[in-house]
């Protein structure tokens, strides 16, 4: 069955416009109940700071408990935490809203298991299918409660600050972090700090509609001027929704995702921790692979998605896997992509080894890429297209070994999206708007 509404995280859309609407939050909220809670149970509901969050919010808990699931309200707090939050409460389910780098017109729905873990495509799907029937209102005596439970987030930034090493903190170390005026604006600034660092925060003055806007992991230049602008020693950067991560170098140069994940695999290897191969995506560079493969670990690569690298992380017992984006997985400290988890374990590696993360970084070669998104009035499939496989067949042979194409299909916007890797980036370029054409052409 075809997933009508989850996505590759989540529901999401523009604010306003189905389903992004009050009406289907109340409607998905029963739906949820009816798969995840039939016999009753509770539910911790997140946000970020996006306007459009106080009325999903309140969509959700009258629905939740109109069919007599008891809900908790912790308010904004990182998408990770409110993984680890769930576990914490022994909910059944947890939920949070946010469209994670989105900026604030668009809104989305997340779900969690009761171990923090994100839903089944075949627990989406009943939930889906029991979207047609009308909203569940129970008998008085079996409706749910509602309490609010802000104050909790506390024990996510202990849990944070635990996964330091012992006896590692933080002092010493000047830090610019930006929060992208999202989620993660109390407790990440908070964590830092109280592990010893100097903090510079940006990004940490929402008003509701400056999520992601010109800050962020998806708009780093911010942080880039700010670094050396202060002379901080590193920056952190979050997206909105807290479990995206890039940072920047003393000099105020990106690490995204794949240096960073080439970072920590390195530092378990040589402390012996690091178990089974480290999972990246199609998407992940090139340089990532060799530098890994040259320091004698295993790489493998998933389908587009943290659903799909953590997946191979299970069947392979793998620990530690992402992608570009800056979502990484640690299993061995969180069951999902935590930005700030994630941002502890460099910091705390460049605390360890007296190293810059500039120097850290700098045994990985990133190879030219490019990226281009081409809109579509309709998604497809762009490799079962004969001109396509055709225009990439040629592009691949000119390219030679050192060379990648990666076509697909957007699972979160109407767009496919167009990959092109090689040594030289000039033919890089040349060749990814020669596909990006192609697909413009057949999209009509």
């Amino acid at each position: 069955m075809a997933r009508a509404y989850f996505g590759t995280d989540g529901i999401r859309g523009r604010v306003g416009e189905h389903p992004m609407t009050v009406d289907f939050a109340l409607h998905l909220a029963s739906a949820a109940a009816r798969v995840l809670a039939p016999q009753g149970g509770s539910v911790l509901i997140g946000k970020d700071t996006r306007l459009s969050g106080y009325m999903f919010e309140s969509a959700l808990e009258a629905g939740f408990v109109a069919a007599g699931v008891n809900v908790m309200l912790i308010g904004p707090l990182p998408t990770p935490g409110i993984a680890y939050m769930t576990r914490r409460f022994n909910c059944d389910f947890g939920i949070v809203i946010s469209a994670s780098h989105n900026l604030y017109d668009d809104n989305g729905i997340k779900f969690f298991d009761a171990s923090g873990g994100k839903l089944s495509d075949e627990l989406e799907e009943q939930i889906e299918a029991q979207l047609a029937q009308p909203p569940l209102t129970r008998a008085s005596r079996s409706l749910g409660r509602a309490t609010r439970a802000d104050r909790s987030r506390l024990f996510y930034q202990e849990f944070c600050a635990s996964t330091m090493p012992p006896g590692v903190d933080l002092s010493g170390l000047k830090i610019v972090i930006d929060c992208a005026n999202g989620a993660a604006y109390k407790v990440a600034p908070r964590i830092l700090a109280d592990l010893g660092a100097e903090i510079v925060p940006v990004g940490c003055s929402p008003n509701g509609r400056n999520i992601n806007d010109g800050c962020g992991s998806t708009a780093p230049d911010l942080l880039q001027l700010t670094v050396p602008g202060v002379r901080a020693h590193v920056g952190v950067a979050l997206d909105g929704d807290g479990d995206r991560l890039v940072m920047a170098d003393h000099l105020g140069r990106i690490v995204d995702g794949d240096q960073l994940l080439y970072v920590i695999a390195r530092a378990q290897k040589e402390a012996g921790t690091l178990r089974g191969p480290v999972v990246g995506t199609v998407m992940s560079n090139l340089g990532l692979e060799i530098g890994l493969r040259s320091a004698g670990i295993e790489f493998r690569r998933a389908a587009v998605g943290d659903r799909y690298v953590l997946a191979m992380l299970r069947e392979t017992q793998g620990i530690l896997g992402g992608e570009a984006s800056g979502h990484i997985l640690c299993l061995d400290k969180t069951t999902t992509g935590d930005g700030l988890v994630s941002a502890l374990q460099v910091l705390a590696i460049m605390k360890q080894t007296g190293r810059s993360l500039a120097e850290l970084a700098s045994g990985m070669q990133k190879f030219p890429q490019v990226l281009l998104n081409v809109k579509v009035a309709e998604r497809f499939d762009p490799t079962g297209v004969p001109a396509v496989q055709q225009a990439v067949a040629r592009i691949e042979q000119r390219l030679g070994a050192d060379g990648r194409v990666v076509l697909r299909a957007s699972g979160t916007e109407p767009v496919i999206r167009v990959m092109v890797e090689g040594r030289d980036e000039d033919t890089t370029r040349a060749a990814a708007n020669e596909l990006a054409k192609i697909i413009q052409g057949i999209a009509g």
